[in-house]
C-alpha cells in the first residue's frame, strides 16, 4: 500500500493523490497529565494539606491515631483526584492522533465527540515550539484569519490563555524537536512556489514570511 493511500484514523476516505503522511503521533499521556491536567500541582496541594492537618492535630495534643485518621480523610480524596485526572489524561491521549502530511496538519481529537481538524500549511501564519526535559514538547500553530475554532472545542490541544484567537497545538508530543523539524520542512516545501519573487521584480509574497516563521519555530 502506497503512503498516499493510508487512511487517517477516523477519516472516511484515503488521502488525496499526491499527499503523503510524514508523521503521526499522539500526546505522551504522562506529560499531558502534568501540563494540561496539572496532576503534579494537585498532588503537591493535597500533600501540603495533609502535612498541615497532621501537624495541627499533634500540636493540639491529639493522639497519633487521631492524626492518622485526619490524614486518611485527606489522603482518600487526594488519591481519587489524582487518579481521575490521570485517567482523563490517558483517555485524551488515547483518543488523539496528530498527523503531519505534505500539505497540512490534521488533528483528530475528542473523547465523547470525535472531531477532525484540518490545518493547511497555507493557513499557518506562524508556529512556536517549546520543549521539556523529557524531550516532549508543545507546538502551537497561529492560523490566518477566517473562521476560528472554539477554545473549548480544542482543549487541551490549544495554546493556554489564547481565548480570543485560539491557537491549535500539538501538545505533549514525544520527540518534539524532531516533529517540529518535520513540520517546518513540510510547510516550507508546500508554500515555496508561492514564495518565489514575482516576474516584475517585486518582493516575495507574505507566504514566504509565514514559512520563515514556521521554520524558525
Amino acid at each position: 500500500m502506497s503512503t498516499n493511500r493510508i487512511r487517517l484514523r477516523g477519516a472516511p476516505e484515503p488521502l488525496p493523490a499526491g499527499e503523503t503522511i510524514l508523521w503521526q503521533g499522539a500526546p505522551n499521556w504522562m506529560a499531558l497529565a502534568h501540563r494540561a491536567f496539572h496532576v503534579r500541582h494537585v498532588a503537591v496541594y493535597f500533600g501540603a494539606l495533609l502535612i498541615w492537618r497532621v501537624t495541627a492535630t499533634l500540636a493540639d495534643g491529639g493522639p497519633v491515631t487521631a492524626a492518622a485518621i485526619s490524614a486518611l480523610w485527606i489522603l482518600l480524596p487526594a488519591l481519587a483526584a489524582v487518579g481521575l485526572l490521570s485517567v482523563l489524561a490517558w483517555l485524551f491521549a488515547a483518543t488523539t492522533r496528530y498527523t503531519i502530511t505534505s500539505r497540512r496538519v490534521v488533528m483528530q481529537i475528542g473523547v465523547a465527540l470525535p472531531t477532525i481538524i484540518n490545518i493547511p500549511f497555507r493557513r499557518v501564519a506562524a508556529a512556536a515550539f517549546k520543549t521539556y526535559t523529557n524531550g516532549s514538547g508543545d507546538i502551537p500553530l497561529e492560523t490566518l484569519g477566517g473562521e476560528q475554532i472554539a477554545y473549548l472545542l480544542l482543549w487541551p490541544h490549544v495554546r493556554p490563555w489564547r481565548f480570543t484567537r485560539p491557537e491549535p497545538m500539538l501538545r505533549a508530543v514525544p520527540d518534539a524537536a524532531w516533529v517540529a523539524e518535520i513540520l517546518a520542512r513540510a510547510a516550507a516545501a508546500e508554500t515555496r512556489p508561492a514564495a518565489e519573487p514575482s516576474t516584475s521584480g517585486g518582493s516575495t509574497s507574505q507566504t514566504s514570511d509565514r514559512v520563515a516563521a514556521v521554520a524558525a519555530a
